[in-house]
């Protein structure tokens, strides 16, 4: 509540003494039936992402139960390598697209974004064939990881296209879907080929192709409108890679930094003396990743859409209310989280997960922290400071690596360590964002003729 309400009042710009009182109340009203809709396809956003991630929680914990604890460090490993690699697939093209309201910057963007996804999956699919040829990986995990990586990089750029388009009900259906489909076919796959990895590759595969799919189609005649055939040229890509060149240079090395970060818990994981508990860390991992999704995918789309309809003085208005709605609603889900973790994780005492509570718990610090500097990450793409968020990304990357070399082993109070350097990232964050100018410095016109949308 206390975040709908920071977010509420984040929709209205701020007063100004030339205002009188009731021009401001006709500035207001002409605003209340966009707010609402706005307000309203957030909390249809937030209710089918609940719907997807718990269905999702329920499918991994009857597989936790089928599966033995190493698979789960195996198929965390897969997760965080298809995601890792679909990151530079559109070589964050994808941030250049709430720059600007101009649809046509949008198309070509897009457009841009597309030719260099096509070439990138087209690089790890000679690469792959290299790896098989080599005996290093079998070709059946090889093709199970490409269909991964292809979808994933596939959603990555509808899901920023539906974001700037405001289609939050499709992104919301997309991700039910997915947590419909995935959890099913799990535990499918694992009653036909038993309880092994395999099974839960194929199943984040297949899932994702099915969201991916289902977004397609949704978003066909918008996507057309910005692809058709005709608005291709090389003198509008060329443009366009020239005017958003910090995107591969600057925003992709800050991603990729970035998600180092995220996955520096599977770092630690060789350094483990008890294996029980690298497999704990490696299932909280993809519990608790859950609910940082969820607040992300709920928060970046009407956070990222409201940006791209505010301008100048407003924009940094909306920014800095959303920032504290950010924060209240990220203590709201994640410190519940901690305390039923704590408080109910004697249920699995006397089973092979037994403590898997205590370590839900303390690494829901480092989540939480996680899922706030995720979006404010975004949020921070537009500013005209990236350099320097590069540079916290490369600190904090380092500070985190340190720590897991100094401890030697996998503890709790690691674990503690890195959570604490997680929330200090994201209050480095919210410094950025509140005290940094977030402009739409995109104002160049595109090439007109054929590039043009």
């Amino acid at each position: 509540m206390v975040a709908h309400v920071i977010l509420e009042r984040a929709s209205f710009p701020p007063s100004r003494p030339a205002f009188a009182l009731a021009q401001g109340r006709r500035f207001v009203a002409s605003r209340v039936p966009l707010l609402r809709q706005r307000l309203g396809s957030a909390a249809m956003l937030g209710l089918r992402f609940l719907q997807a991630r718990l269905i999702s929680v329920w499918g991994l914990l009857v597989a936790a139960y089928f599966c033995p604890p190493h698979v789960f460090a195996a198929f965390a490993v897969f997760s965080a390598a298809a995601t890792l690699v679909s990151i530079p697939a559109l070589m964050r093209l994808e941030a250049v697209f709430f720059r600007s309201g101009d649809r046509s910057q949008l198309g070509l963007a897009f457009r841009l974004a597309v030719t260099s996804g096509v070439a990138f999956l087209c690089l790890v699919a000679i690469a792959l064939a290299v790896v098989v040829q080599l005996g290093w990986i079998a070709p059946f995990v090889a093709l199970i990881f490409f269909l991964s990586l292809s979808a994933r990089a596939v959603l990555r750029l509808l899901w920023a296209e539906a974001t700037a388009e405001g289609d939050f009900k499709a992104i919301g259906d997309s991700n039910v879907l997915q947590a419909l489909v995935q959890p099913v076919l799990m535990l499918l796959l694992i009653g036909l080929f038993g309880p092994k990895a395999l099974a839960l590759f194929l199943a984040d595969a297949l899932g994702h192709v099915a969201a991916a799919v289902h977004l397609l189609w949704r978003r066909r005649d918008s996507l057309f409108a910005l692809a058709q055939p005709r608005l291709w040229s090389r003198r509008g890509l060329a443009w366009g890679a020239r005017r958003w060149s910090d995107a591969p240079f600057i925003l992709l090395p800050a991603a990729l930094l970035s998600f180092g970060f995220t996955t520096a818990p599977l770092l630690a994981l060789p350094y483990a003396t008890d294996p029980v508990l690298a497999a704990q860390v490696a299932l909280a991992m993809r519990l608790l990743d859950m609910p940082t999704q969820m607040f992300g995918m709920v928060s970046g789309p009407l956070v990222m859409n409201g940006l791209r309809q505010h301008s100048g003085q407003r924009r940094q208005f909306w920014v800095r209310w959303a920032t504290l709605g950010l924060i209240a609603a990220a203590i709201g889900m994640f410190l519940p989280i901690a305390i039923g973790a704590e408080q109910f994780g004697f249920v699995f005492d006397g089973s092979k997960w037994a403590g898997i509570g205590h370590v839900i718990a303390v690494m829901a610090l480092f989540y939480g922290g996680l899922a706030l500097f995720n979006t404010l990450h975004d949020v921070s793409t537009l500013s005209r400071t990236t350099p320097w968020q590069l540079a916290s990304h490369a600190v904090a990357l380092v500070a985190i690596i340190g720590t897991i070399l100094w401890f030697g082993s996998l503890s709790l109070d690691l674990l503690y360590a890195v959570g604490w350097i997680s929330a200090a990232r994201a209050a480095a964050h919210i410094l950025f964002a509140w005290s940094q100018p977030v402009e739409a410095h995109d104002t160049g016109q595109v090439p007109e003729g054929r590039s043009a949308a």
